[in-house]
Order: structure tokens, then sequence, then C-alpha cells
């Protein structure tokens, strides 16, 4: 385990909700030019990022609760 969860679980969030922003983008993009691949792509990055972003809350959770104790 890291040492700092809390930065850590930061830095996943704002990575995390980076990815997210920029796959919807690219998702409206293949929507918007009807390129189905890059929908497909955008979409995926999206949930990769929402994922790492979750990631990232839990970890700030877990740093509060190990400090609270």
């Amino acid at each position: 385990m890291a040492k700092d969860l809390g930065t850590d679980g930061l830095k996943n969030q704002i990575k995390g909700g980076a990815k997210e922003v920029a796959g919807k983008i690219q998702k409206n993009v293949g929507d918007m030019s009807d390129n189905g691949t890059q929908e497909i792509k955008g979409k995926a990055r999206e949930l990769e990022g929402k994922a790492q972003r979750k990631v990232g809350e839990t970890e700030s959770k877990i740093d509060r609760n190990n400090r609270s104790m």
C-alpha cells in the first residue's frame, strides 16, 4: 500500500476526471462525425476515467478513516 492514500486518491480523482471528460469529448466527436469506432473508444475512455476517479475517491475515504483512528 502507498504511504499516503489521501494524496494518491486525489491524484487518481484528478486523472480519472480528466480521462472521463476526454472520453466524453471523443465519444461526442465520433457521434457527430458518424465514426462508430471513435465513439466506442471515447465511451471506453470515459468509463476508464470514471473507474479511476472512483478508485481515487475510495483511497481518500480510506485515508480519512485511517487518520481518524
